[in-house]
């Protein structure tokens, strides 16, 4: 994996200083020009109401949607997988690989700020999810290959530009290789994409370095959104009224292990 790790089996980003790092994940015009055409389309996104009920129909002809969550539903479901899920376990990995999680999130900012203000993937560019794909180890990538199908070329997309990143050969490759800890990760995801494309029901590359598994509410919490499926069937449950989720939000400090996904769930009354 030469392309990763300029010819060393050590990545750039556990041997390089942090200030290279940084310099590194800013990148330069061509990768500036990147971010600020990425930021765009993002904000066009935002301002579009009828992305979110577009992606959501798209996804149920593909067999991913059951019951079609609001936008105030897919918001704060978001919020909650990220503080139950995502981030607790990102904490934990990279404790377990001792690298600093604080420069790890800054890294990821300065390499594409708009993957962190969209933690659904609902509002964010084709492409953007492409790059958050390829710019942070995932705990589970199934989540994100199953959102990429509401693109007709989406998976054939990722396929190609995960290639172009393992040759060195990607517009972002300086930028995400500041980043990437694992140099088998994009060849493990490459592999995982071909196999998603035969058959969806591909066994997934999960991160194993989590000893928060141990613990059964955040096993609960996992299981539930590490599929798109499994996230919408959560949303759902939430309450409808913007202002009941807003209250809920700050009342609700662990995740709720009686909205918890199970193998065969059908979807449930929204919860008050």
């Amino acid at each position: 994996m030469a392309t990763m790790t300029g010819g060393d089996d050590v990545p750039l980003r556990l041997r390089e200083r942090p200030a290279r790092l940084v310099l590194r994940a800013i990148g330069g015009p061509r990768q500036l020009a990147g971010k600020l055409r990425r930021v765009a389309a993002t904000a066009a996104l935002y301002a579009s109401a009828r992305e979110i009920p577009d992606r959501l129909e798209r996804l149920r002809a593909r067999g991913y949607v059951d019951l079609a969550p609001t936008r105030a539903q897919l918001l704060f479901g978001g919020l909650d997988m990220l503080r139950f899920v995502i981030e607790p376990a990102a904490r934990d990995y990279y404790q377990h690989k001792g690298i600093s999680f604080r420069l790890h999130t800054l890294l990821r900012v300065l390499d594409d700020p708009v993957s962190m203000i969209d933690p659904t993937g609902f509002l964010s560019a084709r492409d953007t999810i492409i790059g958050h794909l390829m710019q942070v180890v995932h705990l589970n990538p199934i989540y994100d290959l199953q959102l990429l199908e509401c693109f007709d070329d989406g998976l054939d997309e990722l396929e190609a530009q995960v290639r172009q990143m393992i040759d060195g050969a990607h517009p972002r490759h300086p930028t995400i290789s500041a980043i990437v800890e694992d140099h088998d990760y994009h060849a493990r995801l490459l592999d995982y994409v071909r196999r998603f494309k035969a058959d969806r029901g591909a066994r997934p590359p999960v991160r194993q370095e989590q000893s928060l598994r141990a613990d059964p509410v955040f096993a609960a919490a996992e299981c539930t959104f590490a599929t798109l499926p499994g996230f919408l069937r959560y949303c759902v449950r939430l309450p409808r009224s913007p202002v009941a989720l807003a209250r809920r939000y700050a009342r609700v400090k662990q995740f709720p292990v009686e909205l918890a996904d199970r193998p065969a769930d059908a979807p449930r009354e929204p919860v008050s």
